[in-house]
């Protein structure tokens, strides 16, 4: 790490440490669980990048998973599910953050459920967790491990509801799917009221998400990824370094 991006940390930190009482948001992407052993999507070893069948885009899309379930899940458990990984030292900081009444909300895009195993308890799903699921037909909730139960017990391979014989489906968001509306608000307002808003990990290239920091009317924006964002001029602070090295303090 070079002078002056150890320089920038510094200053980031001691906004953090300036920042009134629930003034800062943060709002992370794939990014923030690369530490953790999770891929990202868009990087040269991210899963975009690996070869399948069909591309990742279209068998995580809400029309492959009605056309192909088999082909959907065969790829969602293998691909998508990390249920051994462990929070790294961003989920860690960050529920610290909030414990101390400095972080007010988090806002992620990522499915793993890592920012609430390391603590964190106002967290903002936009895309949904793998640890939910749900019927598509009588709507009975179920966990991670009974999803997986019931596609092994399957023929076909399909997990499907015991009570009904209802698809049983993640509650996590396709493509071609909308967002939860009250998700989503509640992110608009949280990042609408911050005094410091971090952007981690995120290429910031998906929408509606990647337009959320629109909302943002307070002092300081920070940016942290790896590779250059599209809305990286409009950040107070660009860092260009690892997530868990920022918040490592």
């Amino acid at each position: 790490m070079d002078e002056q991006t150890e320089r920038d940390i510094e200053t980031f930190r001691q906004w953090v440490a300036d920042t009134p009482p629930g003034g800062m948001v943060f709002f992370g992407g794939a990014g923030v669980s690369t530490e953790s052993g999770i891929p990202d999507f868009r990087s040269p070893d991210g899963l975009y990048a690996q070869k399948y069948p069909h591309p990742p885009e279209q068998m995580i899309s809400r029309s492959f998973f009605d056309a192909h379930p088999r082909e959907f899940f065969d790829f969602y458990c293998d691909r998508m599910l990390a249920l051994d990984a462990q929070p790294n030292q961003a989920h860690r900081k960050l529920a610290e953050l909030e414990r101390a009444g400095t972080l007010s909300a988090v806002v992620t895009q990522n499915i793993d459920g890592l920012h609430q195993k390391a603590g964190s308890s106002n967290v903002l799903e936009l895309h949904g967790s793998v640890l939910r699921n749900c019927c598509m037909e009588c709507k009975t909730a179920y966990s991670v491990d009974e999803l997986l139960a019931q596609r092994d017990r399957a023929e076909d391979g399909v997990p499907r509801c015991p009570a009904c014989g209802g698809i049983v489906k993640p509650d996590v968001v396709l493509y071609e799917e909308a967002l939860d509306e009250r998700t989503l608000q509640a992110s608009v307002d949280a990042i609408a009221r911050a005094a410091l808003l971090v952007v981690a990990g995120t290429s910031l290239a998906v929408y509606p998400a990647a337009g959320l920091i629109d909302f943002f009317q307070g002092d300081h924006l920070v940016i942290v990824n790896r590779t250059p964002t599209p809305r990286d001029r409009q950040a107070d602070l660009c860092l260009a370094a690892n997530v868990g090295e920022v918040f490592d303090f």
